[in-house]
């Protein structure tokens, strides 16, 4: 236990990486744009399909972004 009743994490379960680095599972903002990608897309499908235009279009554009980004980084290309 550290002060004030914190634990004090040890090293064994760091796996060697240093604090600066991004969390395990977590691959920075080229996979959180292709997250966002993938997501949006099936949003936007949702809203289309209840009639919700601006929201429908707005989802589009946000997906267009993301795949923009995940196409500049050179990751695969969505559909």
């Amino acid at each position: 236990m550290g002060k004030a009743g914190e634990r004090v994490r040890g090293s064994s379960g760091n796996n060697g990486s240093s604090r600066n680095e991004e969390p395990p599972g977590d691959g920075g903002p080229d996979e959180a744009a292709l997250f966002i990608a993938e997501t949006v897309t099936a949003l936007a499908a949702i809203a289309r399909r209840h009639e919700l235009g601006m929201l429908a279009r707005l989802l589009e554009m946000a997906h267009m972004e993301a795949e923009d980004r995940v196409r500049i980084r050179g990751k695969r290309t969505l559909s």
